[in-house]
């Protein structure tokens, strides 16, 4: 099938991508020059596993391609899949600019039927503006309505996994009209998706503000555990209790499941905030406040700061001539997204009480980079604080303690005996729960966890 993504972002490059691996005709569309320069000449914009790799194969076999050309990118594909950003606005909802005006270039230039598919995250009824937009364009050139089909094809991907979760989902969620263009989107959508349903039927067919609500709630639910989770870790530091004993003893409740049930330093990314503070609006917009929601968001927003509050009750509110290692940079591992990670909350802060940062991170250092300067835009004193160093043993050297941000699998079993011969202290902040407190303690490491107690 011919298929175009518009937006070679994230989420465009794996689906074209992904869908090019099934032996599709992809065509995607980026207005930003630079991105297309990159992709053409055997780049990749983003880090994710194995995306690169799947780019070169389907590239160098005729069936994938990257252009700024809106006229060629819409005359190519029978689907059409708007697939760019929707950040979030002022008051927290989502932005749909670009949205709209990708679906006002499909409508200026298609003269033959169309399936639009909304694949970016957007709120309940996007589809109908999206609709609307194409409807205006294909009228001032006297053309019908009925030529295009808006479909709610919402994406599941995580970051750090998502060619994996594309190839093999939990679901695929497609949301149709039913009328007879919403039928017959319907079944191009079945065809396009039928390799990833030949062993069992993953697909839930649904109406299309469904299919939109859907994404935003899986989002939030998601969000919401983690945030109960940090709740109840910091809970356990009062009372002595083990946060991963508990964990494990809820988790084992078939009910519950383990899925996102582990503490940290608060989520971040591209996602989660904004897909909570949208859904919040939305509700806001229809008269109704999602009082879960804003207890989510309010928790998560405090516990960035829970590393920085254990640091200072240990080493007090000056922090002056103290110097401390950070392992990980990006909000999740396997990735280089800065976007929200608590590691931009934990710096500003450590460097605002006088303190020198030395930090690693596997893949995100360049990100981290530029997010630490627009942080520190209105001190750019700060940024003399902070260096980063190739290698995690590296950052050690003199430091008084290690904070770990980011679960990286290389940081999970480090060579204590460096470590411990590089601090200067042996302290270690623990972000996320990697090291097991009673091992730390027998190391001779005076370890901080996340709601964890020996």
């Amino acid at each position: 099938m011919k298929v175009t993504i518009v937006g070679s972002g994230y989420v465009g490059l794996v689906t074209g991508a992904c869908l090019a691996e099934q032996g599709n005709n992809v065509f995607c569309l980026d207005l930003d020059p630079k991105k297309i320069e990159i992709l053409n000449s055997g780049g990749v914009p983003i880090y994710e596993p194995g995306l690169k790799e799947m780019i070169d194969r389907n590239r160098a076999a005729g069936r994938l391609q990257f252009s700024t050309d809106i006229a060629a990118s819409v005359a190519h594909g029978d689907i059409q899949f708007i697939a760019v950003g929707t950040p979030p606005d002022e008051d927290g909802s989502a932005d749909l600019q670009y949205v709209v005006a990708a679906a006002r270039n499909i409508g200026r230039h298609m003269t033959t039927p169309k399936v639009i598919v909304d694949k970016s995250t957007v709120p309940v009824g996007t589809a109908d503006k999206v609709q609307a937009a194409i409807t205006e364009e294909l009228e001032k050139r006297n053309l019908p309505a009925d030529l295009c089909s808006v479909v709610s094809n919402p994406e599941f991907l995580k970051e750090g996994a998502a060619v994996e979760d594309f190839m093999r989902p939990d679901r695929i969620v497609i949301g149709t009209e039913n009328t007879p263009a919403g039928l017959r989107a319907k079944e191009q959508m079945r065809k396009l998706y039928a390799p990833f349903n030949r062993h069992h039927e993953r697909t839930y067919y649904m109406d299309v503000k469904s299919a939109e609500l859907t994404k935003y709630a899986a989002n939030a639910m998601l969000a919401t555990r983690i945030s109960f989770m940090n709740e109840l870790a910091n809970l356990a530091d009062l009372v002595g209790a083990d946060i991963e004993a508990v964990r494990q003893g809820i988790g084992s409740d078939s009910r519950i499941g383990f899925g996102f049930l582990y503490p940290g330093t608060g989520y971040g990314g591209s996602c989660f905030p904004k897909d909570v503070s949208a859904l919040s609006k939305t509700a806001k917009e229809h008269g109704r406040e999602l009082k879960i929601l804003g207890a989510v968001d309010a928790v998560n927003e405090i516990q960035k700061y829970v590393l920085v509050e254990k640091i200072e009750k240990r080493f007090g509110k000056d922090l002056s001539n103290m110097k401390f290692a950070l392992w990980g940079l990006a909000f999740k591992p396997n990735t280089d997204d800065m976007r929200e990670a608590p590691s931009r909350v934990i710096i500003s802060e450590l460097v605002k009480r006088g303190a020198t940062i030395v930090a690693h991170d596997p893949v995100s250092m360049p990100e981290a980079k530029h997010a630490l300067e627009l942080d520190f835009q209105g001190n750019p004193q700060g940024l003399k604080n902070v260096s980063m160093v190739d290698n995690p043993m590296n950052a050690l050297d003199g430091a008084d303690a290690l904070i770990i941000v980011t679960e990286w699998k290389a940081f999970r079993s480090p060579d204590f005996d460096v470590v411990l011969q590089k601090l200067t202290r042996p302290i270690i902040f623990d972000g996320r729960n990697l090291y097991e407190p009673q091992a730390m303690q027998e190391l001779g490491i005076e370890y901080h966890g996340i709601g964890r107690h020996n």
